[in-house]
């Protein structure tokens, strides 16, 4: 799905596939709380910025959850694809959620500034040096914090990815990425290494359903309220 030379008719095909397993796995459920934590740190209109956001299920999902609880965002969202960003904008359109889109290269372009930064499922594509980068870069882009989640490197984390792909796509790109994403993703432990080499404090890193995990920090400023 990386690869810039994909047919668009094949990714937009892998982009579906995985907006079902996205779906399935209740993708965004580990975002909420941390997001809701940062939200308590001001009362006013909040920026989120979603970097590598695929087709956008994430503002798809966190948009209206948000919206019900009163909250106004400024969704922005960044991936290197101008094709997935096309497909955010179709879906926030359909939504009704205004949505700023750019086209980055999350390891050599700077970030928009934002409040809050989230990824999701981005960081095993990318290898250690450039992960230390795109973790210090999201840092530096976000006023109060962020949330990322990602694959969990298991056994049973493989045999998942195997079943779901098939289960939820008949896309060769979905069936090749899902089980290379599991073989080159991170444990616990590597990535709190990471983080610490990108040097972010206040950071936590733990496992979450299903075989991922999630990392989470407040800034200073975050802190003081």
């Amino acid at each position: 799905m990386d690869d810039p030379s994909l047919p668009a008719a094949e990714h937009d095909a892998a982009l579906d596939g995985l907006a079902r397993l996205n779906a399935w796995s209740l993708a965004d459920r580990p975002f909420r709380d941390p997001i809701e934590s940062l939200l308590a740190a001001t009362d006013r209109e909040v920026s989120i910025l979603d970097l590598a956001a695929g087709s956008g299920d994430l503002v798809a999902r966190l948009a209206p959850w948000l919206r019900a609880r009163g909250r106004s965002v400024r969704w922005v969202v960044a991936d290197i694809s101008e094709r997935a960003l096309t497909r955010c904008r179709e879906r926030a359109d359909a939504l009704g959620v205004p949505l700023e889109t750019h086209q980055v290269d999350a390891v050599q372009d700077p970030l928009p500034a934002v409040d809050i930064a989230i990824n999701s499922l981005f960081l095993h594509h990318l290898a250690e040096r450039d992960v230390t980068t795109v973790l210090g870069n999201l840092a530096r882009c976000a006023r109060l914090g962020g949330v990322i989640c990602d694959l969990r490197r298991s056994g049973v984390g493989f045999a998942l990815a195997a079943a779901a792909s098939r289960l939820a796509t008949r896309s060769p790109v979905v069936h090749f990425d899902a089980l290379a994403s599991v073989r080159a993703a991170f444990t616990v432990d590597e990535l709190r290494g990471l983080v610490s080499d990108a040097g972010i404090e206040d950071a936590v890193v733990e496992p979450v359903f299903p075989q991922r995990m999630r990392l989470c920090w407040r800034t200073r400023e975050a802190r003081r309220t």
